[in-house]
């Protein structure tokens, strides 16, 4: 969605300002602020120059982890203004660093009354948002305190503390109490004739439990790839833009996380600015994407998400031994237990995910240290396939909705996705189509590794004839005769949700279906009711289900669409494979080479250019890798020579 705010990411860290470079402490889908570890940081930051708010000349503009405003005091044709006011904000990990310089556009000296009201409401992330919740705070203290230099705002709750410390050079003349808790700094600054005057304000979050950065280690373990290092084929210029514009989107996206023996790392967040923490399942498919050529991602997700896999049952978190899990959340709210999502397994297809990038990295770097170093989690998330996830008993993986946090719990997971194809919402125990295509790709994948890696032929074999007998139940029970289509799920009925899916797309890229059928999805996906020209709808037009604006019914996610070029690819189908490639590299020409995390389903002969999608995430990681994925399709074809 295109908004008036500008956005700066880096380390785990990110601030939302506005065109001024100011922060207000509003609220809704897209709050300003500092951010760090879902909370809000600094929730005011406001400039006036002599008392007055100044006009906006240039709006702030990022380029990352930085951006830049040109501001006046209001003047007119007959009194020009004297002097302009340059802003320059840089963000790191868990800092806020501004330069201020007003340059004085008067012949003779000057001076120049500088305010600045800041304050910090260290409010979590899950406050923020629209959806009218409330959450008891009781026993909360907040505190302002005068620094020389500065002032310095804390907040604790019980065991729970958090500060923000404001320091500027040179230091304020005055910080003034404002009665609403802000502090105003003040400086009364001198102006040469047709010179200058600066200050550097620095604004450092100390969230609750945040670990001290380790930058040299964490690069060690997650180097930076040149984006000029990636290898594009001739004919495809947008490609090449939108992998450079993805790999910095990517670099931006890194934030802190813990291997099992400690280790620091740097793993892929989901999104900003939601989401600026690793989720399982958008950190998988980030990795997989970029995995040919960036195959550092992989690791670092991989040790992560082994170090936190579930070890013991926990029913509010839905886990259990074996669960790779969905969200980390380091939050208030989720600290004390108010939200789920501190660690959270709300996903069926994390764990099989987890193990196709296992196998994934060992067959694309020729290395398999990480894959013996892992096997014990390989074998537990097996496990939890069979026992927990319902592969043994029921032969499908399902889930059940969870009252307390996600009603739909694969990759479309809004109330409400998986449906009829009248909308009526599949209810019941659901088997979701792409989770057991998922699974199909992760029992062979893991019976390579116990093969080749792990010596263990027995294993090996009964994992390929699990495979085996998935596939073919799987073609028997969820195939839409009528429609030569798949089902989005079977409900808990064992009736087949009929709404016609994107998730076919992610069926071609598990290989789950035969080449018959595999041609027959293509041919639906890339006709008009799901091909807009800019990508595919999640819910193809002509249902009652579907809605261009809605999440998953009816929208283009382009990870989803960048998915089934990869599958189209893999059954060999390459013109289809390219031609959805150009649609979503068009769409993100558009966008200036990043690719949004969603827009609305509207086909391209109905508006010139993609319709935003009003709470798209941006930048968002799955869609950063997007163009790296794409790069895989249209150069080879991804064909599993055992298959078919």
């Amino acid at each position: 969605m295109t908004t008036n705010h500008c956005l700066l990411v880096r380390d785990g860290t990110f601030v939302a300002v506005g065109p001024s470079g100011d922060i207000t402490d509003e609220r809704g889908s897209h709050p300003l602020g500092l951010f760090a570890r879902d909370a809000r940081h600094l929730s005011r930051w406001q400039l006036t120059v002599d008392g007055s708010t100044p006009t906006v000349l240039v709006p702030a503009a990022s380029a990352g982890s930085s951006a830049t405003a040109v501001l006046t005091p209001r003047g007119s044709r007959a009194e020009a203004p004297a002097l302009t006011v340059f802003r320059e904000q840089t963000v790191s990990d868990g800092t806020l660093t501004e330069r201020i310089r007003l340059s004085s556009n008067r012949g003779d000296a000057s001076s120049a009354l500088v305010a600045l009201t800041v304050n910090a409401d260290f409010a979590d992330q899950f406050e923020l948002r629209w959806d009218h919740r409330w959450y008891d705070k009781s026993y909360a203290v907040r505190t302002r305190a005068s620094l020389p230099d500065g002032v310095e705002f804390g907040y604790r709750r019980r065991e729970w503390s958090s500060r923000t410390v404001v320091t500027a050079r040179p230091a304020p003349d005055a910080v003034e109490e404002t009665g609403s808790g802000a502090r105003r700094l003040c400086w009364l600054l001198d102006l040469p004739p047709h010179g200058s005057a600066e200050l550097t304000l620095r604004v450092e979050a100390h969230p609750n439990g945040a670990p001290e950065p380790h930058p040299a280690e964490a690069a060690a373990v997650f180097p930076s790839t040149a984006a000029s290092e990636t290898e594009i084929p001739d004919g495809w210029p947008e490609l090449a833009r939108a992998c450079a514009q993805g790999s910095a989107d990517l670099s931006g996206l890194r934030v802190a996380a813990t291997g099992p023996d400690g280790e620091a790392l740097r793993v892929p967040a989901a999104g900003v600015p939601w989401f600026l923490t690793l989720l399982g399942r958008h950190a998988l498919i980030t990795s997989l994407f970029a995995l040919p050529s960036r195959p550092e991602h992989a690791a670092a997700t991989l040790l992560a998400l082994a170090a936190t896999q579930a070890t013991a049952e926990d029913t509010d978190r839905i886990a259990q031994p074996g669960k790779i899990v969905h969200e980390l959340r380091h939050g208030e709210l989720a600290h004390f237990r108010q939200v789920p999502y501190g660690r959270y397994f709300g996903s069926v297809d994390s764990t099989p995910l987890f193990l196709m990038l296992l196998g994934a990295h060992a067959e694309a770097t020729a290395d398999d240290k990480l894959a013996h170093r892992l096997e014990r989690n390989a074998r537990a998330a097996i496990d939890w396939m069979f026992e927990y996830g319902g592969l043994r008993e029921h032969g499908y993986l399902l889930y059940r909705a969870d009252a307390g946090g996600l009603a739909n719990q694969s990759w479309k997971d809004s109330a409400g996705a998986i449906c009829f194809a009248d909308g009526t919402p599949a209810k019941g125990v659901i088997r979701a189509a792409a989770a057991q295509g998922y699974a199909y790709d992760a029992l062979r994948r893991t019976a390579r590794l116990a093969r080749t890696a792990w010596d263990d032929a027995g294993y090996a074999d009964r994992l390929e004839d699990a495979a085996h007998r998935l596939r073919l139940r799987f073609l028997a029970d969820f195939w839409l005769r009528e429609h030569d289509f798949p089902a989005l799920a079977l409900d808990g009925d064992g009736r087949r949700a009929d709404a016609l899916g994107s998730d076919a797309g992610h069926l071609l890229w598990t290989g789950i279906l035969s080449q018959e059928h595999g041609e027959a999805v293509a041919e639906r996906l890339l006709s008009a009711e799901f091909f807009t020209g800019w990508g595919i709808r999640t819910l193809a037009a002509g249902q009652e289900a579907y809605h261009p604006l809605s999440y998953h019914r009816g929208s283009v996610w382009p990870h989803d669409s960048a998915i089934a070029a990869l599958g189209l690819a893999r059954y060999g189908l390459h013109d289809h494979a390219r031609a959805l490639a150009r649609g979503i590299l068009d769409m993100a020409a558009r966008h200036e080479y990043r690719m949004p995390e969603v827009i609305a389903g509207y086909a391209r002969a109905d508006h010139p250019d993609p319709v935003p999608y009003p709470h798209a995430c941006s930048p968002q990681a799955w869609s950063a890798a997007s163009p790296f994925a794409l790069l895989t399709a249209v150069t080879g074809d991804g064909q599993d020579p055992s298959d078919r």
